[in-house]
């Protein structure tokens, strides 16, 4: 197993475990109260290592190779999942996916940014960056979920739109913003979920919603550690102090009235229990789903916009 730099203790005291077990299987000797022992112990060990993270190590949770992406989610929590392509102006953007789908038996439109699992996906997908026709593909997606009445769930997980020639070009900037602004008129509710990364314009572009929520080990912030380094300080080595700084975990975001929740993941990250993950997700969706249901067009609308109108005002 290849875990993260603070991980090493605990990935070190399950593989003596592990070799314990392999030790006691082989030579038929009792010695389930030193494994016991050392069990507690681990869990111990997991408890405090995860239940004090630092912004940074939160961030390299965030980022782990094997943590559920959105179509992860999508085969777990959903069924009858129709996936939709193009913007109709420029082309199939496979970083932001999207379609119609069933949640339990509620029809829904299910919008989200998708990374690869090997360099060949990743190209594909262009690392979960989006270029502007990604954004246009996802507001058609959204207005088809207006017309047909249909709940809008959109799974958040990128560094930051693409910054290339490009897709400055093609009016990066300008997607986004169209983005923005006609997404507080979408009257259907809307639920957003930062599953991993939440970087900048390329995370709002699709994340205007009625609720907000944050994995717990997952950011949202308007620039990278890395990228916010290298600005103040010109040295990249101080990421883990920009994420300090940047006040990006959901524990922070959640305090300045940022996003609406905060949604707990397994001990160890949503990658250590994948289908526990699912669960979670799927109760705290429905859940916040059929709160909005009862609101009336008008009052979604109005709730949504004053949401975004207030945040970072001062008294």
């Amino acid at each position: 197993m290849n875990g993260l730099d603070f991980e090493k203790p605990i990935i070190a005291l399950e593989k003596k475990i592990q070799e314990l077990k392999g030790f006691v299987s082989e030579k038929k000797i009792d010695l389930s109260a030193e494994v016991k022992r050392l069990e507690e112990k681990l869990e111990r060990l997991k408890k405090d290592t995860y239940g004090n993270l630092i912004p940074w190590q939160r961030v390299q949770i965030a980022r782990h190779p094997q943590r559920p992406y959105t179509l992860d989610y999508i085969n777990m929590l959903m069924s009858d999942f129709v996936e939709l392509h193009g913007d109709r102006s420029f082309s199939d953007d496979q970083a932001i996916i999207g379609g119609f789908a069933k949640l339990d038996k509620r029809k829904i439109v299910v919008i989200g940014h998708q990374k690869g699992r090997d360099t060949k996906e990743n190209l594909r997908r262009n690392f979960g960056c989006a270029h502007p026709e990604g954004y246009r593909k996802a507001l058609r997606f959204m207005q088809l979920a207006e017309k047909f009445n249909l709940p809008i769930v959109i799974f958040i997980d990128t560094p930051g739109a693409y910054p290339g020639v490009g897709a400055e070009e093609r009016g990066q900037a300008q997607a986004i913003a169209f983005n923005l602004r006609e997404m507080t008129s979408i009257a259907v509710p809307i639920v957003a979920i930062i599953i991993g990364e939440g970087g900048s314009g390329g995370a709002l572009g699709i994340g205007i919603a009625d609720r907000v929520c944050v994995l717990e080990n997952a950011y949202y912030s308007v620039i990278s550690p890395e990228g916010c380094a290298a600005i103040l300080w010109k040295n990249g080595s101080k990421a883990p102090e920009a994420a300090q700084a940047l006040k990006l975990t959901a524990q922070d975001l959640l305090k300045m009235d940022i996003i609406d929740e905060v949604v707990p993941e397994p001990l160890g990250g949503a990658h250590t229990n994948p289908e526990r993950m699912g669960q979670i997700l799927k109760e705290m969706i429905k859940r916040n789903l059929q709160e909005l249901n009862v609101l009336k067009k008008e009052e979604l609308l109005k709730s949504r916009y004053k949401k975004f109108r207030t945040i970072g005002a001062s008294e």
